[in-house]
């Protein structure tokens, strides 16, 4: 297993059924274009996606950069192998190597796949967590 970032729509695009929705080229292209937003692979031997796992940097006045981990997926033939936490593993190292004071994750918390992934790659739990969302009708989702 090779864990690569992706530098070409191509990749992102191949990387398709990974994502919850179709990927749109348009996007794929905004997505490289914006500063400190990075996305990286696995590949299996034969150079399939087997995974991917995208973060975001977020920047504030007073506390520097942290790396949020928005999403990490994995095919489902390649599940229970490591390949999660090692994808997760590798993000957080690039948030270290980019200087990111910490990398964070938000987690549904009856999704017990995600937190062993997480913990087994060293996450700690701070606790309890509410998101409240606003949702807007978006055209050409």
């Amino acid at each position: 297993m090779r864990i690569r970032q992706a530098k070409s729509v191509a990749e992102l695009m191949a990387a398709g059924h990974l994502y919850d929705s179709p990927p749109r080229t348009a996007w794929a292209e905004a997505f490289l274009a914006a500063h400190g937003h990075l996305m990286l692979i696995a590949y299996a031997e034969d150079g399939f996606p087997a995974g991917m796992v995208s973060g975001i940097e977020m920047l504030h006045p007073d506390k520097g950069v942290e790396l949020c981990l928005y999403e990490l997926s994995v095919d489902e033939a390649y599940r229970r192998r490591g390949v999660g936490r090692a994808l997760t593993e590798a993000l957080v190292a690039e948030g270290r190597e980019r200087g990111c004071y910490d990398v964070w994750v938000g987690v549904d918390p009856d999704n017990e796949a995600a937190l062993r992934t997480y913990r087994a790659a060293g996450a700690r739990d701070e606790g309890g967590f509410t998101m409240l969302t606003w949702e807007f009708e978006v055209k050409d989702r």
